[in-house]
């Protein structure tokens, strides 16, 4: 099974769950797709006040579906489109989206969850959370469109750690840090994010829209043409073929 994302209506409030059953809502090429078909179809739509995103089964998504990765990772073209159309495609129906989003970030949030969680307006997060994007570990740099994105939700220093150090960290530091909007017991993050759209979902909707279009016009300095054009040229390195076949193969890598 190639995972899914479910999306579903209660009055004015959707929601959006990464399922992904036995690897922790990892995100395969398909998901992404329906992410974007997903948020594309919410964004015409005046009856939806707010979209609650979470993950299935205790966890908000553990990154991307490495077990896909040696089908197409290790060209070039191949690399591109599938950060370019696939990846991109849905965290940019996500960006677009000009209905508040609230993340429900329960259990592991990587890579892809943390990319995902960073497109949403407000994060609420279980103490027991963690945050990370260890792709350094797996021989490959974070694309650039998706590194803007989370340094500016995370900040450049936080973006760095995850990505130079593969440096994991807890809610409460990523609360510390500015990403995340409130940290509450696991049992209650549920809770908290719904109470949060439901207030959200009680304000003007107009007004809402046109805050995150305001917010959305703040950030318009996208990743270069030229840096695009050599962004995937390590496709077919050896450093990027070691890292997904350690990973796979249940070892440590030898960079």
């Amino acid at each position: 099974m190639a995972g899914q994302v479910q999306f579903s209506v209660a009055g004015p409030l959707a929601r959006v769950t990464l399922s992904h059953p036995g690897k922790f809502n990892a995100m395969s090429r398909s998901m992404w797709r329906e992410l974007k078909r997903v948020f594309d179809a919410i964004q015409p739509r005046d009856d939806l006040r707010c979209v609650m995103v979470c993950g299935e089964g205790g966890h908000f998504c553990a990154g991307g579906d490495i077990a896909e990765y040696p089908a197409f990772r290790f060209a070039e073209a191949d690399l591109r489109d599938f950060h370019e159309n696939d990846v991109w495609g849905g965290l940019d129906a996500m960006l677009r989206c000009d209905v508040p989003i609230v993340a429900q970030i329960d259990g592991n949030c990587m890579g892809a969850g943390v990319e995902i969680a960073s497109c949403c307006d407000i994060r609420v997060a279980g103490d027991s959370a963690r945050f990370g994007a260890p792709i350094a570990r797996l021989g490959f740099p974070m694309a650039p469109r998706e590194a803007q994105l989370v340094g500016r939700a995370l900040g450049l220093m936080t973006a760095r750690e995850m990505l130079l150090e593969a440096a994991v960290f807890d809610a409460p530091t990523m609360l510390a840090r500015g990403y995340l909007s409130r940290v509450v017991a696991d049992a209650d993050v549920a809770g908290e994010a719904r109470g949060r759209a439901e207030r959200i979902a009680a304000l003007a909707p107009q007004a809402a829209r046109l805050n995150k279009q305001t917010f959305r016009s703040l950030s318009t300095d996208g990743a270069t043409d030229s840096m695009l054009d050599r962004a995937y040229a390590y496709a077919d390195s050896a450093e990027h073929r070691e890292g997904i076949a350690a990973f796979l193969g249940k070892r440590k890598p030898v960079f």
